[in-house]
Parts: structure tokens; C-alpha cells; sequence
């Protein structure tokens, strides 16, 4: 058995993995070409009308809408989807803060509903138990990459009458049954962030197939005014919430990469999967047939469920950063942070739990992260890290 480089053995990697972000001379001409436009701001509209185009060409949507970040995309489209004060979300815990502050950015209230232990997403058959006659919105976030089970979901929703939304965050360029996140459900979010996929240090995007939603999203991120108002007409509440003409610049050159590092992780993680499959203690994450294209924001595996009182993650996650292979304990479930639960008891006078044990034990015990940029490499980073992952499972294994 190898020596474990955390005891003084030789780590099985010294080099580093592809660096984040990737970009060349388009961008910078692309920026200059604003820089010299002189409209730099969000009203200049030369270079946005055209990333929002085709990003949503892109997704098979019809309209978009920019703005300053992912967190208000979602805030925006609870809104325009008619969301108000008081009123619940139903989303899963197992996401970034942001899906719930969001909602309670305006005091919505979030009604976290478990995942599917085969995916990490939301559960549907639990979303519909948990509908009450003060829900008014579902928000299905596609963690990783992966897509949520929209058939299901916008199924539950139309039943119930209820706004779908999709927090597609972590999923750009992902596609369900050959149709594009974002443009599936009422009204898809996007983040462009400096870890996403494609990303503009920060930024957001609204996506849909209404006009009168995209309409009334564009108002609310443009100080409630209307498209083709006059300057000083504000028909609504709205706020400054645009893009900047620079993010769309270094966005527009971002796009030019996606196919090529779509396909990459695809690849790559599909051998990676093939190789962890492999290894005793470890589990790998079940990928529906109906994703027609994952886009790998992340690479999920877990510490296989019957290991977990013996094997400790904390231990796992150390001992794979000590061979080279970064790894990430992953989310804090959203049912158990102190500051959402204290927020919605802030909003609803009334302090509530949500029994979510899958979320629970996937964060507290089994799942183990490998970002999106670890994926952008050749086969021998693939094989360094199942190698890693392996050596470090047999020695936990042999104790």
C-alpha cells in the first residue's frame, strides 16, 4: 500500500490543474471596444442586446434579461412571477444561500423540501406533500451542473397552479431532454460569477419564454420603467439592477469557449466516473437519461452510505488536498444555518424546522466536491485523481 503523502509519502500530484478563467484577445478587444464606445454603463445597450440574444438563442429561450448578479436574478423573477411578502417557495436545502435569501430579500418565505439521494436534487414526489394554499412558487436548482427532473416538477406546478422557477446557477449550457435550462420552466436564473462556467466576475441573467414576464423583469431591474417608455416613465417599483456593458464584453468572448469546455467535461467526467465507479468506499452520483447535456459546474461522489460511521470526511477531504487532489466538503444544508432559520421566523413570527436527512447526511458525511476548471484538463488529470481518491480510500479502509 502507498504511503499517504499527509504521513510523508510522495503526493500522487504536484502540478497544478487548469487554471480559472480562461480567456485571450478576444476579451480584451472586446472590452476595449466598450472602453472606447465610451457607454460603459447598462443604458448604453451595444454590446447587452446581443449577449442576451444569444444566450438566449442558446438556452431555447425567447427573451432575457440581464443583471447584476445571480442572487437578484432570483429575487427579479420571484417578483415577476408575482411572488409576494409572505408567500412561500418550496427549494431544496442542499444549494448556495443565495436560492433562500433571495426570497427573503422581499419576505418570502422559503419551505425547504429534500433531495433525491441518487442525485442531490429536488425531490418531486416531496415537493408536492409540501405544497400548502400559501405556496406560490417552486424553485428547482440544477446543483452542479446536473438538471432537476423538470417533466415532474412543471407537472406538480401546473397542477397546482404554481411559478416554476429555475435556479440554473451552476448550469449553463446544461440541457434536459434536448431543451435548455432556463427556458423550461416560467423563468430561469443564471450567475456568472467568478466561478461559474462562464463568467464576468459577477453578473446574472433572466431567462424566459413570456414576453409579459420578460417585460415586467425588465422593468423591475430597470427602476420600473417600460421598454419604449419615455426616460422619466416608471410604471412600477423597480430598481437599478443592470449589467454593465464591460461584463457583457468579457461574457460575448466567454461564449466563443462553451461548446469546446462543455464537451471537455463532459468527457472527462464521464471517465472519471468510470474510474471511481471502481474503487471500494466510494459511490458515484446517478445521472437521469433524460439530461441530455450536464454541465459539470461541479463533480459530486460520496463516501459510500455504509462507510460513513467509519470513515470520516474531514479525514478524506485532508488527506486528498495533501496528494494534490483539491477537494471541497461542499453545502451546509439551508434547513440547518442559523441566519435563514432566523430570518424566516424574523418574516413569519414563528420559529421552523424541516426534516431534511438526505441534505443532512450528504453534507455532514458522504459528499465530496471537485470543481468545474478540474475537468478542463487532459486524461492524466482525470486519472490523478481517481488515482488519489483510491490510494487515500484503501488506506482509510485498511484501518
Amino acid at each position: 500500500m502507498e504511503k499517504l503523502a499527509i504521513d510523508g509519502g510522495t503526493p500522487v500530484r504536484t502540478k497544478p490543474f487548469a487554471e480559472w478563467p480562461i480567456y485571450g484577445e478576444l476579451e480584451q478587444q472586446l472590452l476595449l471596444e466598450v472602453l472606447h464606445s465610451g457607454k460603459w454603463g447598462g443604458t448604453g445597450r451595444i454590446k447587452l442586446p446581443e449577449l442576451e440574444e444569444k444566450f438566449a438563442a442558446y438556452h431555447d429561450a425567447k427573451h432575457a434579461v440581464t443583471v447584476v448578479n445571480g442572487t437578484v436574478a432570483i429575487t427579479v423573477a420571484l417578483q415577476t412571477a408575482g411572488v409576494q411578502p409572505g408567500d412561500e417557495v418550496i427549494m431544496p436545502p442542499y444549494t448556495f444561500i443565495a436560492t433562500a435569501s433571495s426570497a427573503l430579500m422581499f419576505g418570502a418565505i422559503p419551505v425547504f423540501v429534500d433531495v433525491d439521494p441518487e442525485t442531490l436534487l429536488l425531490d418531486p414526489d416531496k415537493v408536492e406533500t409540501a405544497i400548502t394554499d400559501k405556496t406560490k412558487a417552486i424553485i428547482a436548482v440544477h446543483i452542479a451542473g446536473a438538471p432537476a427532473n423538470m417533466t415532474r416538477l412543471k407537472e406538480i406546478a401546473h397542477k397546482h397552479r404554481l411559478k416554476l422557477i429555475e435556479d440554473a446557477a451552476q448550469a449553463v449550457g446544461a440541457r434536459w431532454e434536448n431543451v435548455g435550462v432556463g427556458a423550461i420552466g416560467d423563468l430561469g436564473t443564471f450567475s456568472f460569477q467568478s466561478s461559474k462556467n462562464i463568467n464576468s466576475g459577477e453578473g446574472g441573467i433572466i431567462l424566459t419564454n413570456s414576453e409579459e414576464l420578460a417585460d415586467m423583469a425588465w422593468s423591475l431591474s430597470n427602476v420600473g420603467r417600460v421598454r419604449d417608455g419615455a426616460w422619466y416613465q416608471h410604471e412600477h417599483i423597480g430598481w437599478n439592477l443592470r449589467m454593465t456593458e464591460f461584463q457583457a464584453a468579457i461574457l460575448l468572448g466567454q461564449m466563443t469557449r462553451l461548446d469546446e469546455q462543455i464537451a471537455l467535461r463532459e468527457k472527462n467526467a464521464a471517465l472519471l466516473t468510470e474510474l471511481l465507479q471502481d474503487i471500494e468506499g466510494v459511490e458515484v452520483f446517478k445521472r437521469d437519461p433524460r439530461i441530455t447535456t450536464h454541465a459539470h459546474h461541479l463533480y459530486m461522489f460520496k463516501i459510500a452510505s455504509g462507510l460513513t460511521d467509519r470513515i470520516s470526511k474531514e479525514d478524506v477531504i485532508a488527506k486528498l488536498n495533501a496528494e494534490g487532489i483539491p477537494v471541497a466538503a461542499g453545502y451546509v444544508p439551508l434547513n440547518k444555518n442559523k441566519a435563514v432559520l432566523a430570518e424566516i421566523e424574523k418574516w413569519t413570527g414563528e420559529r421552523r424546522e424541516f426534516s431534511c436527512p438526505v441534505s443532512e447526511k450528504a453534507s455532514e458525511k458522504e459528499v465530496l466536491w471537485i470543481v468545474q476548471n478540474m475537468l478542463l484538463g487532459d486524461e492524466q488529470d482525470i486519472q490523478d485523481i481517481a488515482h488519489g481518491v483510491r490510494k487515500v480510500m484503501q488506506s482509510c479502509l485498511s484501518v
